[in-house]
């Protein structure tokens, strides 16, 4: 197995880029969601490293990058992933929910930049019910200095439909997330520090309410990715983005909710398909 390594890109208002790289051949970026990190890819990463040299950022505020900063927006997402493109040569990405987000912005203002595009879950809101609805308590319980309540909120927020743990009461699940966060491990201590990012997460997301029309400038080839398992507002996003994009692709993976990129979700399924999509030299 190729080793993994690390480097960075520069952002335009100076921020470190973090990311960490692995694999042969043709770059690929692979851009994480809400309160994940890089690491959350290793395994992705590593299906796909025989065929592809993976370059996975950690986004700012969270592993090897810098802070969000107090001007943190679209911007600052979009001009993020334009350095690590650049910096990598990379043209690709596949990105999940809230980085799915950050890469239609990156398409729409730097159209140049890149040559495809595959978009897992992005939640673009269109309606009712909103990927917004959960987040003003978010922002109540992460003030009062309660991660655990913070981090069940979200959980709860971004659940799948058949998920037999986020479906737990909420008197059950904020203990169980207490304890998670009350750990001495690696683990423990990057739970602790992804649970107060998703503010970010959230502000990217509301700066997209209401404009998805905007993203039918898009002239790349774009592959929409879902799973069946879904909450409602995550087929609604994609529905509206595969009416919208005049070159979009539609996939739908079986038995898989919104984090099956993610190493605890079933990344061989997305694996295979990034394999068929980003197959040919653009």
């Amino acid at each position: 197995m190729t080793q993994w390594t690390a480097d960075h890109a520069v952002s335009r208002d100076g921020t470190i880029i973090g990311y960490r790289q692995i694999g042969a051949g043709p770059s690929l970026v692979l851009l994480a969601g809400g309160m994940q990190s890089s690491r959350n890819f290793s395994q992705l990463a590593e299906l796909l490293a025989d065929r592809f040299t993976l370059h996975v950022p950690d986004r700012r505020g969270r592993g090897l990058s810098g802070p969000p900063g107090l001007d943190y927006g679209i911007d600052s997402e979009v001009d993020d992933l334009s350095a690590v493109l650049a910096q990598t040569g990379a043209r690709d990405v596949f990105a999940l929910s809230s980085g799915a987000i950050a890469t239609l912005w990156t398409a729409l203002r730097r159209p140049q930049a890149l040559g495809r595009i595959a978009l897992y879950k992005p939640p673009v809101p269109v309606g009712t019910p909103s990927p917004l609805d959960f987040v003003q308590r978010y922002e109540r319980e992460l003030a009062a200095g309660n991660l655990a309540a913070a981090m069940a909120t979200v959980m709860k927020g971004t659940r799948d439909r058949r998920d037999w743990f986020t479906g737990l009461p909420r008197l059950l699940l904020v203990p169980i997330m207490g304890m998670a966060l009350r750990g001495s491990g690696e683990e423990a201590t990057a739970i602790r520090e992804l649970v107060p990012t998703f503010r970010h997460d959230a502000q990217l997301i509301a700066a997209t309410a209401g404009q998805v029309q905007r993203f039918s400038a898009i002239r790349i080839p774009v592959l929409l990715m879902g799973g069946d398992n879904s909450n409602p507002y995550l087929p609604m996003a994609l529905d509206a983005l595969q009416h919208g994009l005049p070159q979009a692709e539609r996939v739908e993976l079986k038995g898989v909710g919104h984090i099956a990129a993610d190493n605890v979700g079933k990344p061989k399924l997305v694996a295979s398909e990034l394999r068929r999509f980003f197959a040919e030299p653009v």
